[in-house]
Formats: C-alpha cells, sequence, structure tokens
C-alpha cells in the first residue's frame, strides 16, 4: 500500500515500513488538476517554489514541478533547468529555437544582385528556385504572409525574362 499513514510489513521481508510516494505518477491523464495549489501537508512540493504542490516530475531529470514550471515538449513534461541546457547540448530535438526565413532569401535573391546586373544570370533562377521550392515552408515562428515569395517570384521571373530576350537578340547577331 503506498501513501498511507500507518506502518505496514514489506512484503518481502517484513520489515514495518511507510511508502510515500508522488501521487501524481499514478494518476490517469486528465486526473492531474493543474492549477497552482497550495504545498499541503504529506504533498511533494515543487523543486523551484517549495510553498507550491508538484503536479508532475521531469522527465529528464525527475525533479517535481509545479504547474508554472511544467513544460510540456514533444508530450514530455521538462523543467527550466532541462530546457536550457537541451538547448545548450543540442538534446532536445523537440525544441525549436532557429527557423530559415526562405522569404527573405529569396527577396534578397532578386533585389541585391540588380546592383550588379550580371550576377542576376545566376542569382535569378535561385531566388526563382526558393520562392518555388519553399513556398511551403515554415516561415517563422511568428506568422507572416507569403508577399515577400510573390515580390521573389516576380522580380525573378521579370530578371529571366529579360535575360531570355537579351540572349534571343544576341545570338542572332552573332551569328
Amino acid at each position: 500500500m503506498l501513501n498511507v499513514r500507518e506502518m505496514m510489513a514489506c512484503p518481502n521481508c517484513g520489515v514495518s515500513m511507510r511508502a510515500m510516494v508522488f501521487p501524481a505518477l499514478f494518476a490517469q491523464k486528465g486526473e492531474i488538476d493543474r492549477e497552482d495549489h497550495i504545498l499541503a501537508e504529506n504533498e511533494a512540493g515543487c523543486f523551484y517554489h517549495p510553498g507550491k504542490k508538484a503536479i508532475v516530475p521531469c522527465a529528464e531529470c525527475g525533479r517535481f514541478l509545479c504547474a508554472l514550471c511544467d513544460v510540456e515538449l514533444g508530450g514530455k513534461h521538462v523543467c527550466p533547468t532541462c530546457i536550457d541546457s537541451g538547448k545548450k547540448k543540442g538534446k532536445l530535438k523537440t525544441l525549436e529555437n532557429h527557423r530559415t526565413l526562405y522569404d527573405d532569401i529569396a527577396l534578397s535573391l532578386s533585389i541585391m544582385p540588380l546592383l550588379f546586373f550580371w550576377v542576376t544570370l545566376i542569382t535569378a533562377p535561385v531566388s526563382l528556385f526558393f520562392s518555388i521550392r519553399y513556398w511551403k515552408a515554415p516561415s517563422s515562428i511568428i506568422p507572416r504572409t507569403k508577399i515577400k515569395f510573390i515580390f521573389a517570384f516576380i522580380l525573378s521571373s521579370l530578371q529571366i525574362m529579360g535575360w531570355t530576350l537579351f540572349f534571343m537578340n544576341i545570338i542572332p547577331e552573332l551569328i
């Protein structure tokens, strides 16, 4: 028997003992009350906030956490210290703290080379590729529009058409 006040005999050796186990370990999903509660007698307290009732243990280090400290990450409950150390060591694969902004790359590839016109021969197709290839890629943690992709697509297409017309006029004159 777990979490009873009286002493019980161990089933294996018969020694008198009392086992006080963290009650949230045996709770079914949804049974755990996620609100902050003041710590009552014989309850586990949060590692970071000793006066608050712990609701879950950290999946990485085992520290008891209150609702304030509990961070659900990839289906696991993790404490702030483990998130920080996992971020530094790269152990938490589900933690996303950086995204490539392909719309910015596509727009830069279509605008910047206009200063050096000959470079657009290479950057326009690359910009067009980025615009099409990464259209559905996650743009940012903060929601963004697709307007940069649209501008990059239009500018790149115009540059490619310009080069096509240029070469169509130059090649017949050379022959």
